[in-house]
């Protein structure tokens, strides 16, 4: 698989990640398999997939047990990334932000015992917390850095201003946030400051939350602990608005002889050379589909059809 850069730090990773939240936490909770999700962080490494993105509220811990698990004798074979700033709440109940310096610290500290590493690659400010500057949750996490327990630093779901304001005190490498064929908000100011400032953009759901693949049916139905059971796009009457979305995209794909949920992952890689999606999976044959679109290549007029869809109906939270 081609290499693509995270941003300013000297961090090369496969052009297609992969988001590994989904194995634990968020969906379809029924499905989880530790040991099939370990062959599935295998199987990544052996197809070039090499940014391992976890978080330590997914679960929270089990996401990054189970990755340390998988990663124990190929931990030199990934970048690996994780987050750090929020807390879990109770059952039902989302989790919060804490970016003071004391809580960073210890986070950082615990998800390196959790992942059997001594170094952290790339550590992400999972949020901003509004009631603590970003100038001090930021100043501590480069303090990991210097200390050589983090290699790179990023930021989530951020702003341009916070983005910035980050930056000034030590170089932001990557920001993640949401993009996909359906959610296109960071393709204006966000997307324009990641490229002048050399940081990379790694979307998480490129696929949609599952919806782009074309694997979804308007009556498909969710568990109860499944995030999309209650998330705004996936209501009966969003899923009928947002069926001509994905109808377009199984066009494109019938016409390259290839799978809807490449197309889609094409779509994203084709916004930027620095753009380094993070597809999740719990399914080799899922895996491999994702990796292969990385050697998908979008025609003009494939990319001028697909940025004239519609907006998704309902918001994404």
């Amino acid at each position: 698989m081609n290499q693509r850069r995270l941003g300013s730090s000297d961090l090369q990773v496969g052009a297609i990640g992969l988001g590994c939240m989904g194995m634990s936490w968020g969906y379809s909770a029924s499905e989880r398999d530790d040991d099939r999700s370990v062959a599935v962080i295998h199987r990544a490494i052996d197809l070039g997939v090499t940014l391992i993105d976890t978080a330590d509220v997914y679960g929270p811990f089990l996401n990054e047990e189970l990755v340390g698990r998988a990663l124990a004798g190929r931990r030199d074979d990934v970048v690996l990334a994780t987050k750090g700033g929020m807390v879990a709440g109770r059952d039902g109940e989302m989790p919060r932000r804490d970016g003071r310096p004391e809580h960073i610290r210890a986070a950082a500290e615990a998800s390196l015992g959790r992942l059997g590493t001594d170094v952290i690659d790339l550590y992400y400010l999972h949020r901003v917390d509004p009631d603590v500057p970003v100038e001090e949750t930021w100043g501590a996490m480069a303090e990991l850095v210097a200390e050589g327990k983090v290699r790179a630093l990023g930021l989530s779901e951020a702003t341009v201003d916070e983005l910035s304001r980050a930056h000034a005190l030590h170089p932001v490498a990557a920001l993640q946030s949401e993009l996909s064929l359906w959610t296109r908000d960071v393709l204006g100011d966000v997307l324009a400051w990641c490229e002048e400032h050399d940081t990379a953009l790694v979307p998480f759901a490129p696929l949609g939350r599952g919806w782009l693949t074309g694997r979804l049916a308007a009556d498909t139905s969710f568990e109860d602990n499944d995030f999309r059971s209650r998330n705004p796009r996936f209501t009966a009457e969003a899923r009928g608005a947002n069926e001509a979305i994905v109808d377009a995209v199984r066009s494109v794909a019938e016409r390259l002889g290839v799978a809807p949920g490449q197309v889609a992952l094409a779509w994203v890689l084709a916004q930027g050379e620095q753009v380094v999606p993070i597809p999740g999976t719990k399914r080799i044959e899922y895996l491999e589909e994702n990796a292969a679109a990385a050697g998908v290549r979008l025609e003009p007029e494939d990319l001028a059809e697909l940025d004239g869809l519609p907006q998704a109906a309902g918001s994404r939270y």
